[in-house]
């Protein structure tokens, strides 16, 4: 199993895992490797230091875990990290109410049917017409990973 470090074209970097050095360029010369952030396939392999396992060999103590890990603190998140989680969490909150976004949103405004938190797809123009009836609108770009069931 191979771990790389990845990056796309918008500068997001992410993990990959595959079976080979082979099976990654195969994967990213078929358009299948993407930014888990954003969905590029504009993807370049880092450089990376290899893992070697030498069996019972001990950590040098410098390289041991910092007391933040030992005690379940945890580690600072990534940019792209903390977006994944956002829009995590903004999809487990909200009713996905797909092309029917604008006329459930105006029925909401209006006072038609009850509030609650929803998202779905508008076009530019009916976005435009939600802002100027004063019904705030926003765009979420929801990475494709997240649009699928992780396995």
């Amino acid at each position: 199993m191979k771990v790389l470090n990845l990056r796309c074209a918008h500068g997001h970097g992410f993990e990959g895992w595959f079976a080979s050095n082979e099976a990654f360029d195969t994967q990213l010369a078929s358009g299948l490797v993407e930014c888990p952030v954003c969905g590029d396939t504009a993807i370049v392999k880092l450089l990376s230091a290899p893992r070697l396992n030498l069996g019972n060999a001990k950590a040098p103590q410098e390289a041991a875990a910092p007391a933040a890990a030992a005690s379940n603190v945890p580690a600072e998140l990534s940019p792209e990290a903390r977006w994944m989680r956002a829009v995590r969490e903004v999809l487990a909150k909200t009713e996905d109410v797909g092309d029917r976004f604008a006329d459930e949103a105006r029925k909401m405004h209006y006072g038609e049917t009850q509030e609650r938190g929803i998202r779905g797809q508008a076009t530019p123009e009916q976005a435009e017409a939600l802002l100027d009836e004063g019904i705030a609108v926003m765009a979420l770009p929801v990475p494709a990973a997240l649009k699928e069931t992780l396995q």
